[in-house]
């Protein structure tokens, strides 16, 4: 359980039994992310945007990344208008070098990251016999090479720190499959692979390392899809509506929290019923 929409401390009433034998009452508070550093990727619209502005309501100070600025800039003006701290960062996951610029920059600004949600991403769908290679290319070096070189370059901060949290946006079709999206779908598996790999780890630093596969949700990258693709999607969703940006977002802020701290190596479905598998 973590803080509540207020941003209230939470206080935790646990029974224990004291060294002369006695019983007694141990209150645990339990904070929101203030004073923590964030930096979300594809901060700039639809759930990197809800992510960032979640997070930062949590008490975080956050850092957008993402290649279009301006875009960043609206997101950064709403966090401060609601009174969070955020920060501006141009940033192209497919790039390595603006990677390790990026980062730099971050943590030349903030000294550290201590959550990272890995949200950028793209898709380029085709059947396999008509995809491009470059499709193919595009869509990995965006979607999991560019998580696995940010990650690399912020994780000695977290280690060193003995606290981190690490958060990877998969998608349900990492989990399924999807009719052309062989490529979009291999990447959201391999972001799950190299979660529970990396979760192994870090585990003893105090680093946390999670999935959230989102479902259909409603987003830019949705609003491409035609009516006859939207309703078929629709009708494998038991609770009957679409997801939006901040039902993954409440998943990514308890991910992040303190009360996540026991949860590793996950994959948290956020999909109103499409996929319940193990």
């Amino acid at each position: 359980m973590g803080p509540d929409v207020t941003g209230a401390p939470i206080i935790f009433k646990t029974a224990v039994r004291r060294q002369d034998g006695a019983e007694g009452v141990q209150e645990e508070h339990m904070s929101g992310l203030q004073g923590r550093i964030a930096l979300v990727t594809g901060a700039s619209q639809g759930i990197g945007r809800a992510c960032a502005l979640a997070l930062a309501a949590d008490g975080a100070t956050v850092a957008l990344a993402a290649r279009n600025e301006a875009k960043l800039a609206e997101v950064q003006a709403d966090i401060e208008a609601a009174g969070g701290t955020a920060a501006v960062f141009a940033l192209d996951v497919a790039n390595e070098a603006s990677i390790k610029t990026g980062a730099k920059a971050v943590l030349e600004r903030f000294g550290k990251v201590e959550i990272l949600v890995n949200n950028a991403g793209i898709t380029r769908d085709g059947l396999v016999l008509r995809m491009k290679r470059a499709d193919w290319d595009d869509v990995l070096a965006t979607n999991l090479t560019g998580a696995f070189l940010l990650t690399q370059a912020l994780l000695a901060a977290m280690l060193k720190n003995r606290w981190g949290r690490i958060i990877n946006i998969s998608s349900v079709v990492g989990r399924t499959g999807q009719a052309g999206q062989m490529n979009y779908a291999a990447t959201k598996a391999g972001l799950i692979g190299m979660t529970r790999s990396l979760a192994r780890e870090v585990a003893s630093r105090g680093v946390t390392v999670n999935a959230v596969a989102p479902g259909y949700v409603e987003t830019p990258m949705t609003a491409v899809l035609n009516e006859a693709q939207t309703a078929a999607m629709m009708a494998t969703i038991p609770l009957g509506r679409a997801g939006t940006d901040v039902d993954i977002a409440h998943a990514v802020t308890y991910l992040a929290s303190e009360g996540a701290g026991y949860v590793t190596g996950h994959v948290l479905d956020v999909n109103g019923g499409m996929f319940m598998g193990g």
